[in-house]
């Protein structure tokens, strides 16, 4: 178990740093921001204690906080992702699978990840941007921004699992 929490550390500073150093400062066609560390709370192997996904969350929310400036908003909506993660990978794994069965193409299949990963990137990002604008007063630059973030994320996590995976 100790391995396992020392990964997820490596996993957790990695992202957090990637974010704030590289992927925060990319904003395609002024409506597309890569929001990597998403693929943080995916990770998590099924059986995890739940109530240690919410705190990784939480803390991975806070730290991207903290660096982005975006007060709470990444923490909410990384909570509230860590909340609903166990749910949304049981739907995509079968019920006789193993206890600790960890999501990844090559574990359970290319198009139950592909499916896996767009249901929880696209919650993500529809309350990060619901959020952060906090008005629907320009609901045509939040539906771009939901877009084209949600496209460009799948994207990106699609091809670190594809080389991950080798």
């Amino acid at each position: 178990m100790g391995l396992d929490i020392l990964k997820h550390l490596f996993t957790f500073i990695v992202l957090c740093l990637v974010q704030a150093l590289v992927l925060n400062h990319i904003n395609l066609f002024g409506c597309a921001t890569p929001l990597l560390y998403v693929y943080f709370i995916m990770l998590f192997r099924r059986g995890f204690p739940k109530w240690a996904i919410l705190l990784w969350s939480f803390f991975m929310g806070l730290c991207v906080d903290v660096f982005s400036n975006t007060p709470g908003v990444a923490a909410a909506s990384t909570t509230f992702l860590g909340l609903l993660q166990p749910y949304i990978l049981s739907l995509f794994i079968p019920r006789d699978s193993a206890e600790d069965l960890k999501p990844a193409i090559h574990t359970i299949g290319f198009a139950r990840y592909t499916y896996y990963t767009i249901i929880c990137v696209f919650i993500y990002i529809i309350l990060f941007y619901t959020i952060e604008s906090f008005n629907f007063f320009n609901w045509l630059q939040w539906l771009k921004d939901i877009g084209a973030s949600t496209v460009l994320t799948v994207i990106l996590i699609l091809v670190i699992e594809n080389v991950r995976k080798k």
